[in-house]
């Protein structure tokens, strides 16, 4: 699958672009504030039809304008794919495939597959479950359509459980049997969700270490464990079980929505005890393995785009990374980067055409 054409208008700080990518490497050179990281995001944005740095789709529009509009020309399956999303201050955002709008935004998930590697990922290692979770259901949910489905089903009962503990609260009254209907369809969904989670994170991990440890050349210990309560219960006996902690917090305690991802090197916490190279490795490692994991998946060899990658590794990283991308595994690559020289020094090992755009 490739990218050929891009055309921005009044996205972020872009009023008007238009791109040409080479079909394997795309390097983008320049000071920091140029929007070298904005076109990565427009490129990742035609693929999940949100900014991977602002979820706020209004706060992507040009300041002084009331509208976005983001135009690629794929190629996909010797087919020409055209992809353009678009919005307008205060209406819905429209993501068009050859000039059909979706009905639903997930229809089009999966559909243009790419992975994301940027300094914003260290939140998967510092911030809270949600951040983690999100990322099993977004590399999971690119291959697995009933996945995508199973979630939007799940959360939407669990918001509709969490209004009723606090109608139950705020009115004094309480009915188990309507509670009932609501655990009998988290369990359902749930249930599911959790299977697919665990038989992706079992095949996830040895591809996960492998390329952590080819990035490193093997010299540390790494562990990616899942960190669930089903593992041991079933959920519908976890709902019932903590229904008067629920009546009292007023929401959920329980269920696949608390579900973790445990990092680890040598034994203990990356967060705690990793540097900041091993974190950025760890992290690398973790997309790199997405990656992989997607295009077997999906028989589509993804995007991938590496925004500032190069930054806090030793140069015997930066030589791993570069061994790793300089394959056939490799479809069409992104990268953006503050030092044109050293960009070029790592395009050049690279031994495929490149193109770079100084911004």
């Amino acid at each position: 699958m490739l990218l050929n054409q891009l055309s921005l208008i009044n996205y972020k700080n872009f009023e008007s672009k238009e791109l040409v990518f080479d079909a394997k490497i795309n390097c983008f050179v320049g000071d920091n504030g140029v929007g070298k990281t904005n076109i990565l995001d427009a490129i990742y944005h035609l693929s999940f039809g949100k900014s991977y740095f602002n979820p706020v789709s209004s706060q992507n529009i040009k300041h002084g304008t009331d509208f976005f509009v983001i135009d690629g020309l794929f190629e996909k399956d010797d087919r020409e794919e055209k992809i353009v999303c678009s919005l307008k201050k205060n209406n819905k955002k429209i993501i068009k495939r050859n000039g059909k709008a979706y009905d639903r935004f997930s229809d089009h998930i999966g559909f243009l597959p790419l992975v994301i590697i940027s300094p914003a990922d260290r939140d998967l290692i510092v911030e809270g479950s949600e951040t983690r979770r999100k990322f099993i259901d977004g590399v999971i949910s690119q291959s697995d359509k009933s996945y995508l489905q199973h979630l939007i089903n799940y959360n939407k009962v669990l918001s509709q459980r969490n209004a009723l503990l606090k109608y139950f609260a705020a009115n004094r009254t309480f009915n188990k049997d309507t509670l009932a209907v609501y655990n009998e369809q988290l369990t359902t969904y749930g249930t599911a969700i959790f299977e697919k989670r665990t038989a992706f994170i079992e095949t996830f991990i040895p591809i996960f270490q492998e390329q952590y440890n080819a990035i490193t050349g093997g010299t540390e210990f790494v562990k990616l464990t899942y960190n669930s309560k089903l593992l041991d219960h079933q959920l519908i006996d976890l709902l019932e079980k903590n229904l008067e902690k629920d009546r009292a917090l007023q929401y959920t305690s329980v269920g696949i929505h608390k579900d973790d991802l445990n990092f680890e090197i040598n034994e203990y916490p990356i967060k705690k005890f990793g540097s900041q190279g091993q974190q950025k490795s760890y992290l690398i490692a973790l997309k790199f393995a997405q990656f992989h994991f997607m295009k077997s998946q999906s028989k589509t060899t993804p995007i991938l785009i590496l925004d500032d990658i190069f930054d806090k590794l030793d140069e015997h990283r930066v030589a791993h990374i570069i061994s790793l991308v300089n394959n056939e595994n490799f479809g069409q690559i992104f990268i953006s980067d503050t030092h044109a020289e050293r960009t070029e020094e790592v395009v050049k090992k690279i031994h495929q055409s490149y193109k770079i755009f100084k911004l």
